[in-house]
């Protein structure tokens, strides 16, 4: 549940990111004004339960990751071997952040 807020925080990011870039009119600026109130909050939450380094990290990667597949697949743009290589590199911080923030909790919860 803790992680779903954050990825749900991210998905909320990717929406305000890409309308930050798109929108033009009332709708779609009130639409990306409810997707950053909507982000900060589930991210708030989420940092009240885990490590509010990591959950942020996660956040701003899986954010970024999104935003960009985004523009990729709906605005056409330009890609490079090396940006694929860069998203890659990303994901796998994302993961593996998300991977040992549990066990180092546990243990800290035990010392």
């Amino acid at each position: 549940m803790k992680w779903l807020l954050v990825l749900f925080a991210a998905v909320f990011e990717v929406g305000w990111a890409t309308g930050l870039k798109y929108a033009n009119d009332t709708l779609t600026w009130t639409l990306t004004a409810i997707a950053v109130v909507i982000s900060f909050w589930l991210l708030l939450k989420a940092a009240v339960l885990l490590p509010t380094s990591t959950a942020y990290a996660v956040f701003a990667g899986l954010g970024t990751i999104g935003t960009v597949l985004i523009d990729i697949v709906f605005f056409h743009a330009a890609i490079s071997i090396w940006m694929m290589v860069f998203i890659v590199l990303l994901l796998v911080g994302v993961i593996g952040l998300k991977t040992v923030t549990g066990k180092t909790s546990e243990r800290s919860e035990h010392a």
